[in-house]
């Protein structure tokens, strides 16, 4: 005759056994979850060059893709032909920047370099006529240079004076890489869904739909930042050169043009403009340079509060400290180029993460 707390103790060990299953369950997707993670992580550090390149070339073919589309749609031309006017726009304008303005670029960079130069002298010859500035002589070579017998400000003028050099030898170093980026971001915008049916083969059969729409939503996402960045790095850019030139700094066209070079990156590249202006206002004076800093101050909240609100009303809204966070791990993982790409990369991401994730409930918001 069967107990009649047989039952009981069979679903005890039946619920047992299938909270153990959920359990063992769980940390098998945590950990498939991790290793996947892991992988991810060593391919990037180990490709990251390939994959730079890769992105710059999608971000490149975004933009021509969008530029013919604007085309199609206003003189209701093919796309091949509405690609083809848009390169050869493209070309001409570098042509005629490059005819027109190379030389002056060139000298605005050298006169630059001097200019910088000459503060720093200036600035150590100031310094070492105080107390004090004698006391920040004497500590900085064992906290900057750690070179014995040579001026750390010397050291630390020749670093923020060849900064300019720097940049442009980088760039010219980097002319065979930018190359290879524009001619496959050419041939992506030629034929973009040969490369995108491409890729999702790699995916399987019953996500291909789902792939297939991240990709677009991505591919507008790209689009509305690359045009909202590019809007605002021009409103920086002539308020900057306008703003020097009232107040006569020199070089107010060349700090201008690297105001909005460097505002591409978010944040930082706004304090890596304003520094060579301030530097070269030393040259004429304190309240020059108090007034340089009020001016990059004013542009800056004018951007943050006005602008950005008003483009990101119509393109892509990143919060600040997910833009900051994404700017140190890319700047780890990929170097400088990540730092200059962490913005376009983190709006890619997000675009994918909203279009993954469900849509949260109103009781489910904080």
């Amino acid at each position: 005759m069967t107990s009649p707390s047989a039952p009981t103790e069979k679903k005890s060990a039946v619920a047992e056994q299938s909270a153990e299953a959920e359990w063992l369950g769980s940390i098998t997707s945590i950990l498939r979850f991790v290793v996947i993670l892991v992988i991810i992580a060593a391919a990037v550090w180990l490709l990251s060059d390939v994959l730079t390149i890769t992105f710059s070339a999608t971000l490149f073919a975004v933009v021509l893709s969008g530029l013919s589309r604007i085309l199609v749609k206003k003189l209701h031309l093919s796309y091949g032909w509405a690609l083809c006017a848009v390169v050869i726009l493209l070309i001409a304008a570098v042509a005629l920047l490059v005819w027109g303005s190379g030389p002056a670029i060139v000298e605005n960079a050298l006169r630059l370099k001097q200019a910088l130069q000459q503060q720093e002298v200036l600035l150590r010859s100031n310094l070492e006529n105080n107390q004090a500035g004698q006391s920040l002589l004497n500590y900085l070579p064992s906290s900057l240079s750690g070179q014995q017998g040579r001026s750390s400000l010397d050291f630390l003028g020749s670093r923020i004076a060849g900064s300019m050099t720097g940049i442009v030898g980088s760039a010219f170093g980097a002319v065979g890489t930018a190359v290879v980026a524009l001619i496959a971001g050419l041939y992506f915008a030629i034929s973009p869904s040969l490369y995108a049916n491409g890729v999702l083969r790699l995916v399987p059969v019953t996500q291909r739909p789902r792939a297939r729409t991240l990709m677009l939503r991505t591919g507008h996402t790209l689009w509305a930042w690359v045009a909202g960045q590019s809007l605002d790095m021009l409103v920086v850019g002539v308020l900057s050169g306008v703003g020097l030139w009232f107040i006569g700094v020199p070089l107010a066209l060349a700090l201008g043009v690297l105001a909005a070079l460097c505002n591409f990156i978010p944040y930082i590249g706004a304090i890596m403009g304003a520094v060579p202006a301030i530097l070269l206002a030393l040259s004429l004076g304190v309240r020059e340079a108090i007034m340089v800093a009020a001016l990059y101050s004013v542009i800056q909240f004018f951007e943050g509060n006005v602008m950005a609100p008003l483009i990101q009303r119509h393109a892509v809204k990143m919060p600040p400290a997910i833009t900051i966070l994404s700017q140190t791990l890319f700047g780890a993982i990929l170097g400088f180029p990540g730092l200059i790409l962490a913005s376009p990369l983190t709006a890619a991401l997000l675009s994918v993460f909203d279009g993954l994730a469900p849509p949260l409930k109103d009781d489910e918001h904080i």
